[in-house]
């Protein structure tokens, strides 16, 4: 099923998730640094939502307080919440 999260306070504009029960199937970023949006992104793929949550809650961009690996991690955190 796939989600669209807009992002808070990067410089992406939000991000497109397809799940797969708790499964990542694939993440777009909308904007942000396009070489590291798509590394995450393909990162990610195949890998169980809680356990990319773990990994990036909390990494932050500069002095930004948030980050694209972070916003990913509360998109999924809303994801998995309904």
């Amino acid at each position: 099923m796939e989600h669209v999260y807009t992002t808070k306070g990067v410089c992406s504009r939000k991000i497109t998730i397809d799940m797969d029960g708790e499964i990542i199937k694939n993440v777009e970023f909308d904007g942000g640094c396009n070489g590291n949006t798509k590394g995450l992104s393909e990162m990610v793929k195949g890998l169980n939502a809680k356990d990319v949550i773990k990994k990036l809650k909390g990494i932050q961009c500069g002095f930004k307080g948030t980050s694209c690996p972070d916003q990913l991690a509360t998109a999924l955190e809303e994801i998995l919440a309904k």
